[in-house]
């Protein structure tokens, strides 16, 4: 029996998706491993759990960077461990694997990200590039003759591209994506309130009171970390607005890409996305008001898709039924 399994190799999170079983995984892309024997300890989130609190016995790693392989090794490990926990790896599993991976990327990428599968055991690897699969999770009909355009927005890249006849038209892809914003936020809260945060807590602060727009009423959050000055534990407060001006030179990058792939669209294909709109997907398009941002800088209608944080595995289901 031949099982068919679709992932979205994500930087921030792993998702896995059984041919007529929807989403069997959705766990952060991290791994904790032994320091001396490189033995998997613990993956997904009891791992996300460990960051910037290991002993120097263990190492918690990324095994993605921009959507693509930046450790081999530890993406075979992530890979092993969430199909062996989901009873997908043996002797007698004749897996089918459906991988995205982000548009512009190189064919020695593209072959780390094959491999990693194969390695995982898999009889035969498909690749599609993320915006296409996330187009069909999202619900559009790529196949017919008019243009629709997409903006996934993920953990490590966004990836914009109009679609027609069921494939690419023009797309681009840029290292500027959720990871970025919680970079941009730490590093604002370092420079502008004296205080070092872990990780985490810039992912906690771009969640809950991140926004694109300016508020006339800003949300505040109380944050803890350590002052830069006295080097003791500190806790402050931190409005959306503050958040705003943190991020807002990386939300203009997305934005000048995204400008970049309207100017050579083909303009009838142009002419159909200025009626059918902007599909925003991934979990970056989740944050409060860039679908009113991107309003007013495009001049287009936009979208924030129902499903944004699962249209990629979602489009992998759809996918692999036509296999």
């Amino acid at each position: 029996m031949v099982t068919k399994i679709g992932i979205d190799l994500g930087t921030t999170n792993l998702l896995m998706c059984l041919n007529n079983s929807g989403v069997i995984v959705d766990e952060p892309s991290i791994i904790t491993v032994d320091a001396s024997t490189k033995k998997c300890i613990a993956a997904g989130i009891e791992a996300r759990e460990m960051i910037g609190r290991t002993p120097k016995s263990m190492i918690c790693i990324r095994p993605l960077k921009d959507g693509v392989v930046a450790d081999y090794e530890a993406t075979d490990m992530m890979l092993n461990y969430f199909l062996k926990k989901c009873n997908l790896k043996g002797w007698f599993k004749r897996n089918v694997i459906l991988i995205c991976h982000p548009t512009k990327i190189t064919s020695v990428e593209k072959n780390a990200i094959r491999d990693c599968a194969y390695r995982a055991g898999a009889k035969k690897v498909y690749l599609e590039e993320e915006p296409k699969v996330a187009a069909v999770g999202a619900g559009l009909e790529i196949g017919k003759p008019s243009g629709n355009m997409v903006l996934d927005i993920g953990g490590g890249t966004s990836d914009i591209a109009v679609l027609s006849l069921g494939d690419i038209v023009c797309s681009t892809s840029i290292k500027v994506a959720g990871d970025r914003l919680s970079h941009d936020i730490i590093e604002g809260v370092r420079l502008h309130k004296k205080m070092y945060i872990g990780e985490q807590t810039g992912d906690e602060i771009k969640q809950k009171i991140g926004t694109a727009i300016k508020m006339e009423t800003p949300e505040v959050i109380t944050v803890s970390g350590r002052d830069v000055e006295t080097g003791l534990p500190h806790t402050i407060e931190i409005n959306s607005n503050e958040v705003e001006s943190y991020i807002h030179d990386s939300l203009q990058e997305i934005i000048h890409a995204t400008k970049t792939i309207l100017e050579i669209t083909p303009p009838e294909l142009a002419s159909d996305i200025v009626q059918r709109g902007l599909v925003c997907t991934g979990g970056g398009s989740l944050l409060h008001g860039l679908d009113e941002l991107l309003k007013q800088e495009l001049k287009i209608p936009v979208y924030i898709a129902e499903n944004a944080l699962h249209c990629v595995v979602d489009g992998c289901n759809i996918m692999l039924n036509n296999l």
